[in-house]
């Protein structure tokens, strides 16, 4: 079927995929001008963290800017893999490098962690039976709460041999050698890639406290070149690798947001934020309740330290007496709707990170859920209603 070009402008205000109405991606690229995305909704800019997509088969640049676009998205925090991919980074040969970041693993399960069929009889070690609204499900003892995309620890992945770890160092040195010599073109072609699809990316996800300051510069002005306010990682608990951190952020004038799991609470960011303004948070609020942290509430985070805050990560899920589950949006426990009300009424300018990381329903798939997740954000900034409305 063909349309004119009003009828194209009509059916992308009426907020169908881009994808769906021109069928493949070389006309989906030819018409970015036409059907720009926007998820500003009154005043607060939803985005994503490309990890949401991180089950969807192409992990290319080109292919995650696809997967933006179909979810009706205008900014990101862009996972580091299809960035290097896109530059030409070597590659260490193990595959799905581009889904990843230094943060954790992929779970393409969605990771709605003790959930499910429950043998009361054959429990984890201090584990205890619960309930959500009439399903059973497994409440993990409190070390194992909150840690990775399921709400645990890591997938453990056994010895590595000597031949393994030779290997797994020569890799890592070619990609050194790569990061501190590449040029910055690439990079800024994919910025404007990006921006002229519709798509600014607020912040880029590959720095790790280990790395070397050859490779902090690398990281830093990638995040330069690719318009970020901030680049993003892990919460660091040594205050030397804070201090370390936070310079290179003063020096580059692009601020460190620091990522949280179950540790995301009241006091988390004190060493970080009194050790260097550099230093920002990019606190998960989903973590935040499956961890059960009793010092303070998401909104009272907020108050405090809005000024703080480069980003937030938003999931829902449940407190740890509902077992931490990892829920569609609506069906959960974290106060998603006051969150983003807050933010909205005080004008703060803090991008919100959707992390899609609930199982997705069969016949379903990434893109199409975290879609859902922007309706129900629409509708808790706007006052409609969504596919997934609490």
């Amino acid at each position: 079927m063909s349309y004119t070009r009003r009828e194209f402008g009509k059916l992308a205000l009426a907020g169908l995929p881009a994808a769906a109405v021109l069928g493949n991606s070389e006309s989906l690229f030819g018409a970015f001008a036409q059907a720009k995305p926007n998820s500003v909704f009154n005043g607060v800019q939803i985005g994503t963290i490309t990890y949401s997509y991180r089950s969807m088969p192409d992990q290319s640049a080109e292919a995650t800017l696809k997967y933006i676009l179909d979810s009706g998205i205008s900014a990101i925090e862009l996972m580091g893999g299809p960035v290097e991919s896109f530059a030409g980074a070597p590659t260490s040969g193990r595959g799905g490098g581009a889904g990843r970041g230094p943060g954790g693993a992929p779970d393409a399960a969605g990771g709605r962690r003790g959930r499910g069929p429950v043998d009361p009889a054959n429990l984890p070690p201090g584990a205890k039976m619960g309930s959500w609204h009439g399903e059973s499900c497994v409440i993990q003892p409190e070390g194992a709460r909150g840690g990775g995309a399921g709400g645990g620890g890591g997938r453990g992945r056994g010895e590595t041999t000597p031949e393994q770890q030779a290997a797994q160092q020569e890799a890592a040195a070619k990609l050194k050698a790569w990061r501190t010599s590449v040029s910055m073109d690439k990079f800024k072609q994919l910025r404007k890639m990006y921006n002229d699809a519709g798509v600014t990316i607020y912040a880029w996800k590959q720095l790790s406290a280990n790395m070397s300051d050859e490779e902090f510069e690398y990281i830093f002005n990638v995040a330069e070149a690719l318009g970020c306010s901030h680049t993003t990682l892990e919460l660091p608990t040594d205050e030397a690798q804070l201090k370390r951190i936070g310079d290179f952020a003063m020096k580059k004038k692009i601020y460190a947001g620091y990522h949280t799991h179950a540790q995301g609470s009241m006091t988390a960011f004190d060493k970080a934020f009194a050790i260097s303004k550099g230093n920002m948070a990019n606190v998960d609020f989903g973590h935040w309740v499956a961890a059960g942290n009793v010092g303070g509430t998401p909104m009272q985070f907020l108050q405090k330290y809005h000024d703080r805050i480069s980003s937030f990560h938003l999931k829902d899920r449940t407190t740890p007496e509902h077992c931490s589950l990892n829920l569609a949006w609506g069906t959960g426990e974290t106060p998603i709707k006051d969150i983003l009300q807050m933010v909205s009424k005080n004008k703060w300018k803090i991008p919100g990170s959707i992390e899609l990381e609930y199982q997705i329903p069969e016949g379903s798939d990434a893109v199409k859920e975290t879609r859902k997740c922007v309706d129900f954000c629409r509708a808790a900034l706007n006052g409609g209603s969504s596919t997934a409305s609490r």
